[in-house]
């Protein structure tokens, strides 16, 4: 709330006489002056010239409105309230009783606002009421999100009357601004004692403390003692600022406490000014008028016309009749009465009579109030109850009291209070200390009154001191003493303040005081010292905590044992615990240990005892002894101390088996495991020339075999072993023996029979697939009889060659075979015939094997080698027999060699003789097979017969040409012309690989002449000659008319014809099988296939295929009833032709499977037809 103004002392007890009346004309002058100057030269709170010091320093201490803004600032402000409206809400003014609380809200929308606007509170014009903010007046601001609303509060608690009056809220944000005023009125409260103004006594307090807001009597402390002035003559301080010079007015306003200098110079001005003769008054109000609190005044002004209408107005708002306000008419004059005027009412009224109005100012004083019975000086002991009185000359007056000059606020739990007992005041002090000794002062509005107080100590006595006591460990320690007063003191320990925790307690009941100490630990042993407060005298005792000794053993095993690896030292540390500390006794086998020994040793130390060991060693394991021993009693334990060590190197290993790239060896354990168990093993290998070791296994082997692999076959290895245990890894044993990893081959593949007599069974099969690095040294052949396990050795010596005849059988005999082959590591595992076989001999129908590319036209060239290889079949050997061309072949120019199972016909150097069809005949007793083969010898061609130029024209030569007489056995595939200059004679390419026998050369050069020859070429090359022209051909400037020659139409249809005919075929039942042929046909034929002369039409076991003339037949996974004769037939305009071969489809997976496994087809046949016939019902 606004601040009084601290006046001089001697004009706060300076009575204040009434104000003297202006002159009338004066009063005229004033009264006639239109409205807005009227407003301008009376201002609230302008006093009248010659109304005193008195009322001036009055009115400079009130709590006042200030001026109001002059006409230019109300401009001003008017203009920024136009340009801009920030307020959302605006401040209502409001009513409260004395005592009560107001609110007044005003809310700023933020929508267009980057940050908070900045918004201040006044009274009056000047005063901010920021800095006066306390516990009657307080601001807050709050921001709502959501809304976007800034809500600024001003909340006014404990209103008083003078808290009365105009206030005015003010917005700002950059450049925009706004502002809104509003009014408080504060009504006096029935019942209520009312409030002493006693402003012009007393400053304000301190600005934002807690007591902002409330009176502060400290400036008047200076003075001890109340005196009454001499009365002074009135000065009238207007008249002193009108004769005065302007540069004497500040020494005027020292001198007479005039604080607001600025407002009444102000006045002064307007007051100089020359005022207009009012129309509607004929006598004004006086400038201001002055009253007591509970007095009455009078206003009254004279109108010149009494037919005008007057209203009265305080602070702006019109004035209604009532008990408080009492209006009269008396001709022309117009009269109001306040009635029991009160602070509120001191503020600014003004009376209106048409549009002129006249203005005055009312002041209410309040009477002061004095002491009349003065403070004692008082002494009391510590704890009494302390009552300080005096007396005041009016009841229920406030008062304020002081110690030390500092204001005495009782609170709720003060030990001060004040009583009011009519004009009797008194500051009571329960339990009174020695800090309440000072001066205390009483002060009012017009006198004050003080008094010292001294609070001694009463004399202490001590009724039960403190004893020395002496606890065990862990129990309670209790310290207490009783002393004469009911004091509070201070527990200290070896001299240290002590501490309330969980664990210590301090209690003070009364007199008696307590110091409890739950679990005692060594700590807590000391002296300890109670003083008493604000006493010299103190209570010592010493306490004593025993504890009977304790060996620790928690950090070892549950055996107590501690192992300790050799050569490492041992350094035992045993917690122990006992208060005094225990004496350590180490032993071992009753000898005891020393402390200052050399290797043993052992060390002593108030909370631990240790056993040194420098050098462990495998003696040192065995059982020690600890004693210990204080005054509270002995304690006992024994520890197991093991010395470990790494394990002894195992024996050198064994390896007991040998394969290709490993072995298995086995070992015995260490003899000594170095006191811990084995964990297992790690296994190195080297080999023999090398001296890496490398490491097998990085999981320890738990076992004492192992298996390494992964070696070289055929190179020397050694092994050994380290044995590992909780301490570490032994020495490696001692190598083994060196050993050369090699392994047996594989069994040896494709046994089969060969042949077999009455007698007799040849076999023959491959060698193994993988033979490793031991080699190959031959092969065991054996047999047995069927029923029989009596393998028996067909070659007493191995045989290096993959055939052999097993002689001396019996016939009609059934024997099973099985061959093995033999190297340095062993024999393998035996290859078995998967059938018994009888020995006796078959005969089997020759067969000729044509291999595929012989079933075409065997081509070569002039001067190449020619080696066919045809297989057959058959039993016994066959008879072969060669023709050429029905006649019987040559053999000085044509090699035959025949063995069991096939023929070889070469030449080494083919000629064009040695072309034509050889048949092939192959003869077992009555059985007869034959082929042919179709042999072509080709060479290069000749040259063509006759190169002649059958026409020249322009630039464009044409030649024609008869195919040469010598085709070289071949077909002509083709010619290449050359050109050459009959100057230069150099020959040049024209065209090549040209087909036709007649050609156009053209882009010839006008004016030259040329040759031209012609090369034949077939599958071999080029002719070696060329047939030249006779003629050469000129070509002439002059052009010459090219007549084109005349083309008959080519018939290119044709009947269809097989290109490539289909082949007799072999397929497996169970696989897709596929027939080829190619033909040729114009228009394109229509392709029909045929089984054993039945066409084949939407049957889903096959799929035809005719791709560029290619004609596909699929069969779907054939079975025995799909062999036959298959045919296929292409039909068009111009004729039919058909083809056709053999598909024959072997008997199911066992045909498979045995010929995947290198079994001739015709032994598989014989086998097939042995079944059949043994088993018709199966087949």
């Amino acid at each position: 709330m606004p601040e009084p103004t601290k006046k001089e002392e001697n004009e706060v007890l300076a009575p204040a006489p009434a104000p003297p009346r202006e002159e009338p004309n004066k009063e005229k002058q004033a009264g006639t002056s239109p409205a807005k100057d009227e407003e301008e030269a009376s201002p609230p709170g302008a006093l009248p010239p010659g109304s005193g010091s008195r009322a001036l320093e009055r009115k400079d201490s009130e709590w006042s409105v200030g001026e109001s803004p002059s006409g230019e600032d109300q401009d001003k402000q008017t203009a920024n309230n136009q340009l801009s409206t920030l307020f959302v809400e605006k401040p209502q003014g409001g009513t409260v009783k004395v005592g009560g609380s107001i609110t007044f809200i005003a809310k700023v929308k933020a929508e267009d606002l980057l940050r908070k606007p900045t918004i201040k509170w006044f009274k009056g014009k000047w005063m901010d009421l920021a800095s006066k903010a306390g516990k009657h007046l307080q601001l807050k601001e709050t921001f709502e999100r959501h809304s976007r609303v800034y809500t600024f509060e001003m909340q006014i608690i404990q209103a008083k009357e003078n808290y009365a009056g105009n206030y005015r809220c003010e917005v700002t944000y950059k450049d925009k601004f706004d502002s809104c005023s509003f009014d408080l009125e504060v009504h006096e409260s029935t019942g209520t004692t009312p409030n002493i103004d006693i402003r012009s006594a007393f400053k304000r307090s301190g600005e934002g403390q807690e007591d902002a807001g409330e009176l502060d009597f400290s400036g008047l402390l200076k003075r001890r003692e109340v005196k009454q002035q001499e009365e002074e003559p009135e000065i009238d301080v207007w008249e002193l600022l009108k004769n005065a010079k302007p540069s004497e007015y500040e020494k005027i306003a020292f001198q007479y406490g005039i604080t607001d200098l600025r407002g009444m110079l102000k006045r002064l001005k307007r007051m100089r000014r020359v005022e207009k003769k009012s129309a509607a008054f004929a006598k004004i109000l006086d400038p201001a008028y002055q009253v007591d609190k509970g007095g009455r005044v009078r206003f009254a002004v004279e109108l010149a016309d009494p037919k005008l209408e007057v209203k009265w107005y305080k602070n702006g708002q019109e004035i209604r009749p009532s008990t408080k306000y009492i209006f009269e008419h008396k001709g022309c004059e117009r009269i109001m009465f306040i009635n029991n005027c009160v602070l509120t009412d001191d503020s600014e009224y003004y009376v209106t009579a048409g549009d002129e109005k006249c203005s005055t100012e009312l002041f209410v004083r309040e009477p002061p109030v004095i002491v009349t019975k003065q403070l004692e000086d008082t002494k009391a002991y510590c704890g009494d109850r302390v009552e300080l009185e005096c007396e005041v000359s009016e009841d229920d007056a406030h008062v304020k009291w002081f110690k030390n000059g500092e204001e005495i606020v009782p609170g709720p739990r003060s030990r001060h209070y004040i009583k009011v007992e009519g004009k009797k005041h008194i500051l009571v002090i329960e339990e009174a200390t020695k800090a309440d000794t000072a001066e205390y002062s009483v002060m009012t509005t017009g006198g004050q009154s003080s008094a010292k107080l001294t609070v001694d100590l009463k004399p202490l006595k001590i009724l039960t001191p403190l004893t020395d006591q002496t606890v065990n460990l862990g129990k309670e320690i209790c310290l207490k003493c009783e002393i004469s007063e009911n004091l509070s003191g201070k527990w200290t320990k070896n001299g240290l303040p002590i501490q309330e925790t969980d664990r210590l307690k301090i209690v003070h009941r009364g007199r008696i005081h307590k110091l409890v100490i739950a679990n005692a630990l060594v700590e807590d042993e000391g002296d300890y010292v109670f003083a008493p407060d604000a006493y010299s005298v103190t209570l010592p005792a010493k306490v004593h905590v025993i504890d009977p000794p304790k060996i620790i053993l928690d950090g070892l095993d549950a055996d107590n044992t501690v192992t300790v690896i050799a050569g490492n030292k041992l350094r035992l540390e045993i917690p122990i615990s006992g208060e005094p500390p225990p004496k350590a006794i180490w032993s071992r086998a009753d000898k005891a240990i020393m402390e200052g020994g050399s290797r043993i040793r052992t060390e002593n130390y108030p909370d631990s005892t240790t056993l040194v060991i420098d050098v462990a060693e495998k003696d040192d394991s065995g059982l020690y002894h600890i004693n210990l021993k204080n005054e509270a009693g002995e304690a006992h334990a024994a520890i197991t101390i093991k010395v470990v060590d790494v394990p002894d190197p195992p024996v050198a290993p064994n390896v007991t088996h040998v394969g290709d790239e490993w072995c298995i060896m086995n070992w015995d354990p260490p003899l000594y495991d170095g006191g811990s168990p084995i964990l297992g093993y790690f296994i190195e290998r080297k080999k023999k020339q090398s001296s890496r070791w490398m490491r097998l296994n990085f999981d320890l082997c738990k076992e004492t075999t192992f298996e390494p692999k992964n070696m070289i076959e055929g190179v020397a290895y050694e092994v050994r072993i380290f044995a590992v245990n909780a301490v570490g890894l032994s020495k490696p044993s001692m190598p083994s023996k060196p050993f050369v990893p090699l392994a047996v081959t594989s069994p040896p593949t494709l046994l089969t029979v060969d042949s077999v007599t009455d007698t007799t069974v040849t076999m023959k099969w491959r060698p193994p697939d993988q033979i490793g690095a031991a080699g190959l040294d031959g092969y065991v052949l054996e047999y047995c009889f069927e029923g029989t396990d009596n393998w028996i050795v067909a070659n007493t010596e191995l045989i290096e060659k993959t055939k052999f005849t097993i002689t001396g059988l019996p016939t009609d005999a059934r024997i099973f075979v099985r061959v093995k082959a033999v190297n340095a590591a062993g024999a393998s595992e035996p290859k078995y015939y998967s059938q018994p076989i009888l020995v006796k001999e078959i005969v089997e129908a020759p067969k000729i094997r044509i291999p595929r590319h012989l079933k075409q036209t065997y081509i070569r060239r002039v001067g190449e080698a020619i080696n066919l290889v045809i297989p057959f079949q058959g039993k016994p050997r066959p008879e072969v027999t060669w023709k050429k061309d029905g006649a019987p072949i040559d053999k000085n120019q044509i090699n035959i060699r025949n063995s069991e199972t096939d023929t070889i016909i070469f030449i080494r150097k083919a000629e064009r003789s040695h072309s034509g069809k050889y048949d092939l005949q192959v003869k077992v007793e009555k059985y007869v097979e034959t082929a042919s083969i179709d042999i072509q010898v080709v060479d290069r061609p000749g040259p063509p017969q006759v190169v002649k130029i059958d026409d020249v024209w322009g630039e464009n030569v044409a030649l024609s040409w008869t195919p040469p007489k010598d085709d070289g056995n071949t077909a002509i595939t083709g010619y290449t012309i050359q050109k050459a200059d009959k100057k230069s004679m150099e020959w040049f390419t024209v065209i090549e690989h040209y087909h036709r026998t007649s050609a156009t050369i053209t882009e010839l050069v006008i004016g030259n002449e040329y040759y031209f020859r012609v090369f034949a070429e077939n599958m071999c090359g080029l002719s070696e000659d060329a047939t030249m022209t006779k003629e050469s051909a000129l070509i002439a400037k002059d052009g010459k008319i090219y007549k084109n020659p005349v083309y008959e139409d080519f018939n290119f249809t044709e009947a269809p014809m097989f290109t490539q005919p289909l082949v007799n075929t072999y397929a497996i039942a169970g696989y897709n099988a596929t027939l080829n042929c190619s033909v040729r046909g114009n228009p394109k034929p229509k392709i029909t296939w045929l089984k054993n002369k039945v066409a084949i039409v939407d049957d889903p076991r096959y799929r035809m295929f005719s791709n560029q003339g290619v004609c596909t037949l699929e069969i779907r996974k054939p079975s025995p009833y799909d062999g036959g004769t298959y045919s296929c037939k292409a039909v068009n305009d111009l004729g039919a032709m058909e083809i056709e071969c053999k598909l024959e489809v072997k008997g199911g997976l066992s045909f498979c499977r045995l010929l995947l496994q290198g079994v001739p087809p015709s032994v598989i046949d014989s086998y097939l037809r042995e079944l059949h016939s043994s088993n018709p019902e199966e087949y």
